[in-house]
């Protein structure tokens, strides 16, 4: 072979070597910011190395930016200084309202973020940051994310994304200052869904966890209607902060499975019966506090009858705006979360493909034939 030809040869292969070499760095590239963007999940995994970060510098006094809901997951312990600046001492006017946990405030970090800041007296306690580290990890679209914690001065608190348009409450029955919102059909099967999907997430962890105290208060829903379910694991995190266990409160929990002052244990079987009793209230618009069926001894499905034959159980508000499909299978549905014995209830999962039936079939409906029924007459209709 020539020299020539020696020359050539090897010049092809080294352009070979390096074409070989700059494809398997773009791939490598590729692969990896793939790989990086795809931590971003329903579940907000990310970087840790970010989170470290960002915990040291919120540490400081420069008011660090927190994590978006669905960003870095762990929980930054807040200093009692930031938080007082937050809510202006925690002020009476930063007070937006009482929980298990104790009393709500709406607060402003030093970089604008707003919060809503749980507190409660209680003196310092490392299972309070181990169990608050634990939730802090729990993200999902449908609940509402738990961002830090704080320790001091006699108090215990809890910091979560704030959600504008506050409970669902809010909307069904009104507050002082405003009057309640009209929440169509299709709305109320929304909200349902999302908060259907936060408790099956829940449900879903290894090992399931439970809400063990999930109402229509604790539905909040944001700027787009979007529902998420608020408290999920404090309840859990008071049993063991709490020397003797959870506080209790004297009023009637309307929303506790009956079935728990028997056998004195939850299950998710009885979150899925105050999915229920939530249910419940979105089909109706009324406290279930109020309704007479809680507090006798007819059964739930005789009460539905009767009301039904009357016209006086839908929400009056909802006239002209469901489909009878619609509404007869939320209300089946309903019944069905909170039947007796517990073991003939669906699981959460069940109820999350439900209600994307019934709302898939409800849009169907209304696409071809227009909005439906405006009331239920016969309760034949519902129970044939």
């Amino acid at each position: 072979m020539s020299k020539q030809t020696t020359t050539i040869v090897g010049g092809a292969a080294g352009a070979i070597a390096l074409i070989a070499v700059v494809i398997g760095l773009v791939w490598f590239c590729k692969f990896h910011c793939k790989k990086s963007s795809n931590n971003n999940s329903e579940t907000g995994s990310s970087d840790p190395s970010a989170l470290v970060d960002w915990n040291r510098r919120g540490a400081s006094s420069s008011g660090a930016a927190p994590p978006p809901p669905f960003g870095p997951v762990g929980a930054r312990q807040f200093t009692m200084q930031e938080l007082e600046q937050a809510t202006k001492q925690f002020n009476d006017s930063n007070l937006i309202g009482y929980g298990s946990f104790g009393s709500v405030y709406k607060g402003f970090l030093h970089d604008g973020t707003v919060v809503a800041i749980k507190r409660r007296a209680g003196a310092h306690r490392k299972e309070f940051a181990a169990e608050v580290a634990s939730l802090s990890e729990i993200r999902h679209r449908n609940l509402v994310t738990l961002l830090g914690y704080c320790q001091e001065s006699g108090s215990q608190m809890l910091v979560f994304e704030y959600l504008p348009n506050g409970s669902v409450c809010n909307h069904l029955y009104g507050t002082r200052k405003d009057p309640p919102t009209k929440l169509e059909f299709k709305q109320r099967l929304s909200i349902a869904l999302g908060a259907a999907k936060g408790l099956c997430h829940l449900h879903g962890l290894t090992p399931p966890m439970l809400h063990k105290n999930f109402k229509t208060a604790n539905v909040l829903v944001d700027e787009n209607f979007i529902a998420k379910v608020a408290d999920a694991g404090v309840q859990k995190l008071l049993e063991k902060i709490e020397e003797a266990g959870p506080s209790r409160s004297s009023s009637v929990n309307v929303f506790q499975d009956p079935e728990i002052g028997i056998s004195e244990a939850a299950s998710q079987m009885s979150d899925v019966y105050s999915f229920g009793v939530f249910l419940l209230e979105l089909v109706t618009g009324q406290e279930a506090l109020r309704n007479d069926i809680l507090v006798s001894n007819e059964s739930l499905v005789q009460w539905v009858e009767s009301r039904l034959s009357i016209n006086n159980f839908v929400d009056h508000r909802l006239a002209g705006n469901f489909t009878l499909e619609g509404m007869r299978d939320l209300i089946k549905l309903t019944l069905q979360c909170m039947s007796f014995p517990g073991k003939r209830r669906p699981k959460m999962e069940r109820v999350v493909i439900e209600l994307e039936r019934i709302q898939e079939r409800d849009m169907a409906l209304t696409t071809v034939m227009g909005e439906g029924t405006a009331t239920i007459t016969l309760a034949s209709q519902l129970f044939s």
